[in-house]
């Protein structure tokens, strides 16, 4: 075991990032949880995310079956190749492109789902916040600020799904890679996103956001990623949001109690 100049055993870099990852994804674990604590609050927020996953499925089904001609009209340079080639090309292509759209509808599913149920999800952060300290810390980010995150939201959506694209197209390595790299700045902006409305309720400047978010991003890291990977079971999205909400709350606490955190990030702060 490594250890400092004073002599005291320091926790190898590995097993602090592993632990991060492990304490994000137990968050939405707890979230899941929070359905023993308000069922009713949960199943409103079922409803904005059954409305919003319609949308978004009939449009990545509308994608899927016209994409093989989109990607010939857009690849016409490889019409001469030998069939082998130009099937195998193609092929990649799609897989790629739909990669990114996936990255961009997880983002904007989040995003459009929050904007839309804003009361209902309200309502579960207050639970969550109340049944932790008895009372919330401060407003939520209110309507217009969620609709500002929304979109800032998707903006950063479309650049990962562009960044996805651009490196799934890498020869060999670039489908793992992409797909490693979509989990990764997908997971990023969820967590950011659910985890919003707590930070704003205490006044945090956009400076301590931001050390905040860098000090604990395998935590947010860990709860995006588990976030994310239950939104691809069939019908997770909408079963998921109203836990992500409630875990994403929890995370928030999470980081904001750690020793060392922003005198105007701690909870109860105004």
């Amino acid at each position: 075991m490594a250890c400092s100049d004073t002599g005291a055993p320091r926790t190898p870099r590995l097993a602090r990032v592993l632990h991060e990852l492990f304490v994000g994804a137990r968050k939405l674990a707890r979230g899941f949880a929070f359905w023993r604590r308000d069922p009713g609050a949960m199943l409103l927020g079922l409803v904005p995310a059954a409305i919003v996953f319609a949308l978004f499925v009939w449009g990545l089904v509308a994608l899927g079956f016209g994409l093989p001609a989109l990607v010939e009209v857009a690849t016409p340079f490889a019409g001469a190749w030998p069939e082998l080639w130009r099937s195998a090309f193609r092929v990649v292509v799609a897989v790629v492109v739909f990669a990114g759209a996936a990255v961009l509808a997880f983002v904007t599913f989040t995003a459009l789902t929050l904007v839309v149920g804003d009361p209902f999800y309200e309502r579960i952060w207050v639970a969550v916040e109340t049944d932790a300290d008895g009372v919330p810390p401060g407003e939520g980010s209110g309507f217009w600020a969620g609709v500002r995150g929304a979109g800032a939201l998707v903006l950063q959506g479309l650049v990962s799904a562009a960044l996805v694209a651009v490196v799934g197209v890498v020869p060999v390595v670039g489908t793992v890679a992409a797909a490693i790299l979509g989990a990764v700045l997908t997971g990023r902006l969820l967590a950011r996103e659910l985890s919003s409305r707590a930070l704003d309720a205490r006044g945090l400047s956009r400076d301590a956001r931001r050390a905040l978010l860098r000090r604990h991003r395998w935590r947010f890291l860990g709860f995006g990623v588990a976030t994310q990977l239950c939104f691809l079971v069939p019908f997770g999205a909408v079963i998921t949001m109203p836990a992500a909400v409630a875990g994403a709350t929890l995370l928030a606490r999470s980081a904001l109690d750690t020793p060392g955190a922003p005198r105007e990030a701690r909870p109860g702060a105004r």
